[in-house]
């Protein structure tokens, strides 16, 4: 019986501590869309995107006319000429593909774009999450927007004003909570 009556104190001692937690979620990406920074950085990037990508779209459409001139003219060209051509529109190929790997790889030049202009704002995003986090005295805090799947939250729990007030920044509109 004082076994029994111990067990249950200790759980009661530690399911007390452990119901008081305070958890909150913020939508980073309603915080990323009021930093004007984050805005900016994210149309530079865009931009060169699209401007990679013209270059890379260019090569190809180049590839493909050097392969259609290839197929009309086969007929008439020697085998030595047909290996030339064929060994061109290869190694046309290979260099376009890449400068495609260079510019969209998994380290090419867009991700170390995005690296130099995104991360800087994403840091400094985490540390007023964290300072706000601190000083509610909140033990967890999710973000909405991400992976995490948050079927429901009340919006009295949505500190992503604070963040935006911690980082000094106004926001485009004012949550309800």
């Amino acid at each position: 019986m004082k076994k029994i009556l111990g067990l249950f104190a200790i759980v009661i001692l530690t399911a007390v501590p452990a119901m008081a937690q305070k958890f909150a979620y913020v939508d980073s990406e309603y915080i990323l869309q009021n930093i004007p920074e984050y805005n900016d950085a994210q149309a530079q990037i865009d931009e060169l995107s699209t401007e990679w990508q013209g270059e890379v779209e260019t090569k190809f459409k180049a590839i493909d006319k050097l392969y259609k001139d290839y197929q009309a003219e086969s007929v008439l060209l020697p085998d030595e000429m047909k290996r030339k051509r064929e060994d061109d529109i290869i190694k046309a190929e290979k260099e376009a593909k890449e400068l495609q790997k260079k510019r969209f790889g998994k380290d090419g030049d867009l991700f170390k774009k995005r690296q130099e202009l995104i991360k800087p704002i994403q840091d400094k995003v985490f540390s007023a999450i964290e300072q706000v986090a601190q000083a509610k005295n909140y033990a967890i805090i999710f973000d909405k927007s991400g992976s995490v799947t948050v079927m429901w939250a009340d919006p009295k729990y949505d500190i992503s004003d604070d963040v935006l007030d911690e980082m000094g920044y106004s926001f485009n509109t004012r949550r309800n909570k």
